[in-house]
């Protein structure tokens, strides 16, 4: 306590330098009076983004210092997503950013142009391995051209890790989902020193978590498990002191200076127990902060910030550090308020089991939010909601957050057009419906998922958590249940009386969307002869695949073959709502009674398994668009105004150009891991 209460002395003092520090020094943006530019660049299967920031002008200067501040902080904590994600991922980063700043030979030859989709491709994964497939991309350029690179800029690779860019059999997956093996020795994420198995992390945790104690804490969250020497394992806990101790230093710098700006006393006290557990590392103050951070609703300024979502751990235990601050968009936020409020109502008519369901849905806030700035995880590939906590008891007892990302949503809507709409509909009829009420149906299936999804249901006394009991289906079972919840209410008449839909032609808009995207569009995201891996991926083919099957009797949805090509046609809706509802009291019932062998079933049986000749169809049928199936973001820019004395009169925010500019300005401004 003592050292903590003069670092903090030591650094108020020091608060007007850290003020006066610009962002990026970067002149290449786009130009205010010039039309908004969407698409920023493409390379491989990826699209990169820009997203505006609606009502920055109406924020006060001390909004926007604390806009300024949370981004910074977020910021500064880049470098650990790419430690996570791979070990060797920093030195390979730095090496890539070295030769695209200083490389001054042939820009003009293909083994240069290889290079570079190479380095982009990096950078929007936070590491060489896909950051949706988790496959390692391999280079498309020779070990000699590499080495012909480094050698001109100075640059330096130790041996073992070109070794690991360029063989096809090492590390060559990111996060295995593969419950044959040995997850943790066949994923190449940095959560666990070598060689530590699978059977001695689940032991380790099997002494320590009493499944019967109701408010555990999120064992393994914020650490990396190593070895002492004797051999034993331990968690070598992230904090100011610890592992990642340069960069936490220096995010809470930035806390700290975004807690003196708080909007009020609610949001003051969240943002002083985040600094004490990074200062400290103790889950249990974690907790405190989330239940805090829970209660602190009002204000226009928010954010996500920490070590959060556990995707990246094949057992689900660690989390990925990210941060996404945002403002509140308040008329969108009032037309939505309505489902957080009617909460218990969704509750009490679900589907699932009355033992499972929540006698008292407490403390959901729902907002939609325009992101002013996003960091480590988030970014370049965003969601676009969330719903945090993630402790069920903390939700259960104290509420929870849920927002979705608007102006996310506003630029994938920009930047896309509907010819992978029109080559997958069914029907004149489906498009038509599509293009009237498919944007209102993604925005509120997205509320209804986070708003209503994630905070339905209970566990039974004793099962203890998702990640100790379903393991690696964890996750793919958690996102189907949201969004089986999502499926089944939007085709509710209650959403017509509470004013959030003109007519259930919203909800059918919808289920032709899902259906079409879990059965078809979403293969063109998978290289041929693969199977699915992503937790999201496979939870939507799960639920249509499911449904599909079970419809098959009564012909609910129909796969059409016209002109060699396949459709699927949706012929009762009201019969495949009925589905939907069956199957969210399966998925609840497996999670509240932490049934394994039930949740491995149903995700093995519908959600893994890729029907090769269809796959094969979709990625013909897309190739003619040249329209990437992934889409990510470069992030604005935040550039402070000073006066004579060094202090900050305004924050303007600038558009930058130009994504490798970025990457270069973040790795010179905001690298504090060796």
């Amino acid at each position: 306590m003592k050292q903590s209460f003069y670092f903090l002395i030591f650094f108020l003092a020091s608060a007007s330098f850290y003020q006066c520090q610009p962002s990026i020094e970067n002149t290449d943006v786009l130009a205010e009076d010039a039309p908004f530019e969407w698409v920023a660049d493409t390379v491989a299967d990826l699209q990169i983004l820009r997203y505006q920031i609606p009502g920055w002008d109406k924020l006060s200067l001390q909004q926007k210092k604390l806009v300024y501040y949370l981004n910074q902080a977020g910021l500064a904590g880049r470098d650990i997503i790419w430690d996570q994600n791979y070990r060797y991922n920093l030195a390979i980063r730095r090496a890539l950013e070295t030769i695209v700043a200083t490389y001054s030979g042939d820009k003009t030859s293909p083994e240069w142009n290889q290079f570079m989709s190479y380095a982009k491709r990096v950078w929007f994964s936070n590491g060489i391995h896909h950051h949706y497939s988790n496959d390692k991309f391999l280079p498309t350029f020779s070990k000699e051209y590499l080495a012909s690179l480094l050698e001109a800029t100075g640059a330096t690779l130790p041996k073992e890790i070109v070794t690991a860019m360029f063989d096809p059999e090492m590390d060559m997956k990111k996060v295995s989902l593969d419950t044959e093996t040995d997850q943790i020795l066949q994923s190449a994420s940095n959560f666990y020193a070598p060689v530590i198995t699978q059977s001695e992390v689940e032991a380790f945790y099997a002494k320590r978590i009493d499944k019967s104690e109701k408010k555990a804490i999120s064992y393994g969250l914020n650490s990396r498990m190593v070895r002492n020497a004797n051999g034993d394992l331990i968690e070598d806990i992230y904090k100011a002191n610890g592992l990642y101790g340069p960069a936490i230093q220096e995010m809470i710098k930035w806390l700290t200076l975004a807690a003196g700006v708080a909007e009020n006393e609610p949001q003051k006290k969240a943002l002083d127990l985040l600094i004490k557990y990074y200062q400290i590392g103790d889950l249990k103050i974690w907790d405190e902060y989330n239940i805090a951070w829970a209660q602190a609703t009002e204000g226009d300024i928010d954010y996500i910030t920490g070590f959060v979502e556990v995707y990246n751990d094949p057992l689900g235990y660690r989390g990925s550090f990210e941060t996404i601050v945002q403002i509140k968009d308040f008329e969108a936020s009032e037309r939505m308020q309505v489902l957080s409020q009617n909460a218990q109502w969704f509750e009490d008519n679900s589907t699932i089991l009355p033992k499972h369901k929540k006698a008292n849905v407490v403390g959901i806030s729902y907002n939609v939010v325009n992101v002013a700035g996003e960091a480590g995880d988030a970014t370049p590939s965003t969601p676009i909601g969330v719903n945090l906590p993630n402790a069920s008891w903390i939700r259960e007892l104290y509420g929870s957050k849920s927002v979705s990302l608007g102006n996310i949503i506003e630029a994938y809507d920009q930047a896309s057009g509907p010819a992978i709409l029109e080559e997958f509909a069914h029907d004149e009829e489906e498009i038509a419906r599509a293009k009237e009420f498919g944007g209102l149906g993604d925005k509120l299936s997205t509320a209804l998922h986070e708003v209503i999804g994630h905070a339905s249901g209970k566990l039974n006394p004793g099962v203890g958590t998702k990640k100790e009991t379903l393991k690696g289906y964890a996750s793919t079972l958690e996102e189907a249940r949201a969004d089986v919840v999502g499926l089944y209410f939007i085709m509710d008449p209650k959403l017509i009386e509470l004013g959030l839909i003109p007519s259930l032609e919203v909800g059918k808009a919808e289920y032709d969307s899902y259906i079409n995207n879990g059965l078809m569009k979403q293969l063109r995201r998978i290289e041929p002869g693969k199977d699915v891996e992503e937790a999201h991926m496979r939870n939507r083919q799960l639920i249509a695949a499911w449904v599909f099957e079970k419809g098959q009797p009564d012909k609910v949805i129909e796969k059409v073959t016209r002109d060699g090509k396949t459709f699927y046609n949706i012929n009762d809706y009201d019969k495949l709502r009925i589905l939907f509802g069956q199957l969210l009291r399966e998925i609840q019932r497996i999670k509240s009674e932490g049934d394994y062998k039930a949740g491995k079933a149903l995700v093995e049986s519908y959600g893994v398994k890729v029907d090769q000749a269809l796959h094969q169809e979709v990625l013909d049928r897309v190739k003619p668009f040249h329209i990437p199936p992934y889409n990510g973001f470069i992030q604005p820019e935040f550039v402070p105004e000073l006066d004579a004395d060094g202090q900050i009169i305004d924050i303007k925010v600038t558009q930058p150009k130009d994504f490798i500019q970025q990457m270069l300005g973040y790795g010179k401004k905001y690298s504090f891991l060796k």
